[in-house]
């Protein structure tokens, strides 16, 4: 008797098209981290492209290892071809140690290599708690409800991977609006384009010889040459030492680490709601495995399964997409082609392809979830519009100082919150309801969704969780601090009396007259 045994191929011909689309992901994170580090923070060379760009790539590497393997035991198990987990660096968190933690150190010393060193520091150590995720997230994934997780990724998605992105197509619409219409073609209509050419391909190409034409990108060997990754384990060292003498910086990391594991859960939800379901734990333990040996190696910057994997899902993509990357980054870090490409590629051109991933992720969403929780996702997505104001905001405020601008108060200061309050900005709603903003929109998208499935308690123990997190910093403030009563636990703790003791009081009369005219 002949059996079929299934056989899992990792590499599929539509890997390409999806290799295309992770890899400007990727380069686009490594571009401008580099960017940051050399001429905000006034690095040299030989720290971001010598040490940082490789113990990133090495980071990516072994994250890489860990999830084509996974791909393949899961395949194997289910007899169903699978999309491996994308995977690099945490676009979010990234933000948050260039300007939370190195950002300070060189501004107070002037040091950029002390900088580095913390940031180091901060990687090793906040990959110990991305790592601990492990132990609480199979149990936050069973009482989430789904539009909460996937929800607060929408709004990442709609903020910065998709409204940063489509504002670059427009500063550049000759070549944006050509390399647009070309992945509207190929990714989000799905049609073949001539030879089969995949379209993130083509539309890079076809945007980098249009931005060379018009004089808006160049070709320079500037940088190239060849940084073999190292561990500095001095270097390493010296940073974690620095965070334990000054505590307040380590304690910006909890918080942002619990958002990064937060995270993984919610793209592993991300995937199990596109047809392919991962072990959560073995994610977060890779990424805070992954994260430490980044760090290590020289990069502060945490790495995540990325957001994404409907995306490359839909294109037909197996586990070669992520090899192609676990391959062609590296030796782009190695031999110094990452200023290289910085200086070819235009923005313009990679900016689209990252506007699908966004729209894809959104789409797949609405397809998941029942249509009654999409208005649960869409309040997990507020807050990120929130984020988005405050980042955007602070950005302002530091062109109008650098443009010679004098007497700026801060943009939390009394005098300019009642300023904002005059033309309609409201800054200290958005602040609270921008720090901690995934768990943020997690949270309430759960409270929403519980409320709409009739499961109050659950429901109430999310606003406890709330109340919990705000009295200690978590949420809604910029570092962890002692636990204290404010109006915004009082509101959460209220909340979530409410929603547990509601089924006491309502049962007998109308859950069941409710849900029988529903």
């Amino acid at each position: 008797m002949n059996e079929s045994v299934f056989r899992y191929k990792l590499f599929s011909r539509n890997d390409s098209s999806a290799f295309w689309a992770l890899f400007t992901d990727n380069l686009i994170n490594l571009m401008v981290l580099s960017g940051v580090c050399q001429f905000v923070f006034q690095m040299p060379a030989d720290i971001v492209y010598g040490r940082i760009v490789p113990g990133a790539a090495v980071a990516i590497i072994a994250g890489i290892i860990v999830y084509a393997l996974l791909a393949k035991y899961v395949a194997n198990k289910t007899g169903k071809n699978v999309t491996a987990m994308p995977y690099g660096i945490s676009t979010p968190v990234m933000f948050v140690y260039l300007f939370g933690v190195i950002g300070p150190i060189y501004w107070a010393t002037n040091d950029a290599l002390l900088a580095w060193q913390v940031g180091i520091g901060a990687g090793f150590l906040g990959g110990i708690v991305a790592a601990l995720g492990a132990v609480v997230g199979p149990f936050l994934k069973k009482v989430t409800p789904r539009a909460g997780m996937l929800g607060t990724l929408c709004g990442i998605a709609l903020v910065f991977i998709a409204v940063v992105p489509m504002a670059e197509v427009f500063e550049m619409p000759l070549v944006g609006f050509t390399c647009m219409l070309i992945v509207l073609w190929g990714l989000v209509g799905r049609y073949k384009l001539p030879y089969n050419i995949p379209a993130g391909l083509l539309a890079l190409v076809v945007g980098t010889l249009m931005a060379l034409l018009m004089g808006k990108s160049s070709i320079s060997f500037e940088g190239v040459g060849v940084y073999p990754p190292m561990p500095y384990y001095g270097d390493l060292v010296a940073g974690i030492q620095y965070l334990i003498a000054n505590p307040e910086l380590f304690l910006v990391l909890v918080p942002v680490q619990i958002y990064n594991f937060i995270e993984t859960m919610n793209n592993v939800e991300s995937a199990e709601a596109a047809g392919d379901k991962y072990p959560v734990a073995v994610c977060q333990l890779t990424d805070g495995a992954g994260t430490m040996i980044g760090a290590l190696f020289g990069s502060p910057f945490p790495t995540t399964a990325y957001i994404g994997h409907p995306a490359y899902k839909r294109m037909g993509a197996h586990t070669g997409y992520i090899i192609g990357v676990g391959i062609v980054i590296p030796l782009a870090a190695f031999f110094g082609l990452l200023a290289f490409l910085s200086n070819m590629i235009p923005l313009a051109a990679a900016a689209p392809i990252l506007v699908f991933v966004a729209i894809s992720l959104i789409s797949n969403t609405a397809a998941s979830v029942k249509p009654s929780h999409m208005a649960a996702v869409a309040v997990a997505m507020i807050p990120h519009v929130s984020s988005f104001l405050m980042t955007k905001w602070g950005s302002m405020m530091n062109a109008l100082r650098e443009t010679g601008a004098t007497n700026l108060t801060g943009l939390t200061d009394d005098a300019m919150v009642a300023a904002m309050m005059q033309q309609g900005a409201h800054v200290v709603g958005h602040q609270a309801l921008s720090q901690g903003a995934i768990i943020t929109g997690l949270v309430w998208g759960a409270i929403v969704a519980s409320v709409i499935d009739g499961h109050f308690k659950n429901a109430g123990g999310f606003a406890l969780a709330g109340a919990v997190m705000s009295s200690v910093g978590i949420l809604h403030a910029g570092a962890l601090h002692m636990p204290e009563l404010n109006g915004i636990v009082g509101g959460y703790l209220i909340m979530g009396v409410a929603l547990i003791a509601y089924p006491i009081w309502g049962k007998v009369e109308s859950l069941s007259q409710d849900t029988s005219q529903s």
